[in-house]
């Protein structure tokens, strides 16, 4: 069985979904910050164009860092903390489910075949 020890970072809306990050080390604030830069904002802005929205995310501690919390101030970012065990109340996980069943027969044989693969199927996933 292949295994792969990474976190994902994703933007998704009513509007769709942003690309997938796959992060290969622990977050801490200055990673989570970079993620949220490199792949929110872009996201946010193609997805939202100047329109206002709510960013949802769980208490991670990278997530509620004082300086994580300034950066969103200072973009004028409004938050919406979500508690990370509440998988049944967290949408995220519904569209990981959707991606899991889309994925049961795919047999990657290493982690750029796995990679390739989870964002084929992301990708496939409309706002529908």
């Amino acid at each position: 069985m292949l295994e792969i020890h990474c976190e994902v970072s994703t933007v998704w809306s009513s509007a769709g979904v942003g690309p997938l990050g796959f992060i290969k080390f622990k977050v801490n604030t200055a990673v989570c910050q970079e993620m949220l830069e490199h792949f929110m904002l872009p996201s946010s802005d193609k997805l939202h164009g100047d329109a206002d929205f709510i960013f949802q995310q769980d208490l991670a501690p990278a997530h509620i860092a004082k300086s994580t919390s300034t950066w969103f101030n200072d973009l004028g970012v409004t938050g919406l903390h979500w508690p990370e065990t509440s998988h049944d109340l967290n949408p995220i996980e519904n569209l990981w489910t959707i991606v899991k069943r889309k994925m049961r027969d795919t047999r990657p044989n290493n982690a750029d075949e796995l990679k390739a693969a989870i964002e084929a199927t992301w990708a496939s996933i409309t706002p529908q």
